[in-house]
């Protein structure tokens, strides 16, 4: 029997509907992408319209010089397939290159930790190959709210004032822009960017002055974005500016006009795992998206069905199920490029059987990877009880570095270098045809780097998930791709595409969207009740992002979480902390069921809407 939640609600309807649904994490993109399928454009046309308009009304989430995994289905193809719009390091990317520096890991900030951007890459990949309309259709709303204004959200001032003193002090260019008057912009004032308005602009005017169909203007605005004025913009600030990053240090980038040229999107299959009647899909493991496979072929194996959703039993398994397969993700995942991923094993039943023999009934304190002889290497046991800072030590051994001794100082310190917690936008489009997209841009953030003034946006800094340790299979290198947190789901029903979800969060993604999917398909509950309930993340392993740091056993939840369901994880050995009632997630999702379409997004931060009819 299905556990019939009492507590089950809704902030807003479920949007159910059969011409088209679109959720995203801020109400414009919505409307954007809703615009685009009222006027003629499929689920891939609204995406691409979508995309480029969060780039500008959440800047601090996402920009054009960012990342992006994109998962759709082509309805006409009936295929299913993953764009990788994660670019490479550059060539001059070394570990050796770092040590010489002094560095033991990628910096957060600044210019060395970029890579090749490309999320402009794919998204004109997904409008050529997939979309039916014109570049300057999919532009027009970004170009627009860039040049005369969108309301800010509490967020993007509140990210400002933090790093205002760097801004200040250190990065003039994007003072020049986020400082407008000299001072932090007021939260629902009109904010403009017309440098970047500009820059998409010129792309647009460049790819349209050639002539010929649509196909010949998005290979112009490719070529002019890789190899044209925006390539160049990005080479002279890399190779002239000496930028201050979280060492506390000024140095100039390595990216170049080259390494641009070398690179494009490219096209794959998704990784695969079965639940039950569902076959769920994620990138492939130079992403952290098998982590949410690998939560669910361990959980797979335990009876769910019937648990409360909020209840001890629930979050204790996942929890401990997470905490198992985020440390396979930090030993075993890479850029398979490079790599050899032992994924067949890390999905297999015989080896899941084996570590999920791990989790009983008391929350586990340790760190435990698995062991698949050949492959992968430990970053290394943690501290128990600390927070805990994980580097690599200048022979390229695993380090672990205590850094709660003096916390408020240590805060203050990387907030001076602008080591401000950056985060992620999503999106899921489904069209009457049947065509759907779910997509997670990020990086690029106002604060990741400092503004190139004439493109009116910065380099992305997701270099800094590299390995300084050649051993490793995150290492660093040449042409490597980060190992991205980047994580966007789909998942078949039946054999039929039926669900399209994901959150932003870091790594934290992995874990909402497994908890979401779980209490849809095991507790009953529609996608605005899944999205609602309350939700809980653990910080038990090491973060994607500088400084590393990991707090062993942590698990923090949301006040709605019961308190006798609290009372009883403490009791199992969890380290709980009481977070705001509405804090843990921003996911939004979206579903197909023969012709009948629904959708729904978070009510948390007030800004993600579902729109569809």
């Amino acid at each position: 029997m299905s556990f019939i939640n009492p507590n089950a609600f809704t902030t807003r309807p479920e949007i159910d509907g059969t011409f088209g649904v679109v959720a995203s994490t801020h109400w414009i993109a919505t409307a954007v992408g809703m615009g685009l399928l009222e006027r003629g454009g499929n689920a891939f046309d609204a995406g691409v319209a979508t995309a480029f308009t969060l780039q500008v009304v959440e800047p601090h989430l996402n920009g054009p010089l960012g990342d992006v995994p994109i998962i759709l289905h082509d309805a006409r193809r009936g295929r299913t397939e993953v764009i990788c719009g994660q670019g490479p390091a550059p060539q001059a990317a070394t570990i050796g290159r770092f040590r010489d520096l002094g560095l033991d890991m990628v910096p957060g900030t600044g210019l060395l930790a970029a890579v090749v951007p490309g999320t402009f890459d794919a998204l004109m990949l997904l409008l050529r190959d997939y979309g039916t309309l014109r570049l300057r259709d999919v532009l027009g709303a970004a170009i627009g709210y860039a040049r005369h204004g969108y309301p800010l959200v509490e967020r993007i001032p509140a990210t400002i004032q933090t790093v205002e003193a760097m801004f200040r002090e250190h990065w003039p260019s994007s003072a020049a822009v986020y400082l407008p008057g000299g001072e932090v912009p007021r939260a629902g004032s009109l904010f403009t960017n017309v440098a970047l308005a500009a820059t998409y602009e010129r792309v647009l005017a460049e790819a349209e002055a050639g002539g010929g169909g649509r196909e010949a203007e998005i290979e112009r605005a490719r070529l002019c974005w890789s190899q044209g004025f925006v390539a160049e913009a990005i080479d002279r600030f890399s190779r002239t500016e000496e930028v201050m990053d979280t060492s506390g240090r000024r140095h100039r980038g390595l990216l170049t006009g080259e390494d641009m040229a070398r690179w494009q999107a490219g096209v794959e299959a998704p990784v695969a795992l079965d639940y039950g009647r569902y076959t769920v899909l994620k990138a492939g493991f130079w992403s952290q998206g098998p982590a949410a496979l690998q939560q669910l072929a361990l959980l797979r194996g335990l009876d769910l069905h019937g648990l409360d959703p909020a209840g001890p039993d629930f979050i204790h398994l996942q929890v401990e199920a997470a905490k198992l397969a985020f440390a396979d993700r930090d030993t075993f995942y890479g850029d398979p490029d490079f790599v050899d991923i032992p994924g067949e094993t890390l999905l297999s039943e015989a080896y899941n059987a084996e570590r999920r023999a791990l989790i009983g009934n008391q929350a586990s304190l340790d760190y435990r990877p698995g062991t698949i002889p050949g492959h992968g290497k430990s970053i290394g046991a943690r501290v128990g009880g600390e927070r805990t800072a994980v580097g690599a030590s200048g022979a390229g051994e695993p380090t672990v570095g205590r850094i709660a001794s003096a916390p408020r100082e240590d805060a203050r310190r990387r907030e001076r270098m602008g080591a401000v917690s950056g985060d992620t936008v999503h999106f899921d489009i489904i069209d009457r045809d049947g065509n759907m997209v779910t997509a997670t841009p990020s990086g690029g953030w106002l604060h990741s780097s400092p503004v190139i003034p004439e493109l009116g946006f910065p380099l992305g800094t997701r270099g800094q998930m590299f390995w300084l340790d050649e051993e490793h299979p995150q290492a660093l290198g040449p042409g490597r791709r980060p190992r991205t947190t980047l994580s966007p789901t789909m998942a078949l029903r039946d054999g039929e595409p039926h669900l399209a979800w994901g959150s932003p969060g870091g790594d934290q993604q992995d874990q909402w969207i497994p908890q979401f999917f779980l209490r849809h398909v095991h507790a009953g509950l529609n996608l605005q009740e899944a999205i609602d309930a309350p939700a809980w993340h653990s910080e038990h392993f090491p973060s994607s992002f500088w400084p590393r740091t990991s707090r062993p056993g942590v698990l923090v939840v949301e006040s709605r979480v019961p308190d006798a369901t609290v009372a009883e994880l403490r009791r199992r050995g969890h380290v709980v902390e009481i977070g705001d009632a509405w804090s843990e997630g921003r996911l939004t999702a979206a579903s197909r069921d023969g012709k009948r379409l629904r959708a729904a997004a978070n009510p948390r931060g007030m800004q993600g809407y579902a729109a569809g009819r």
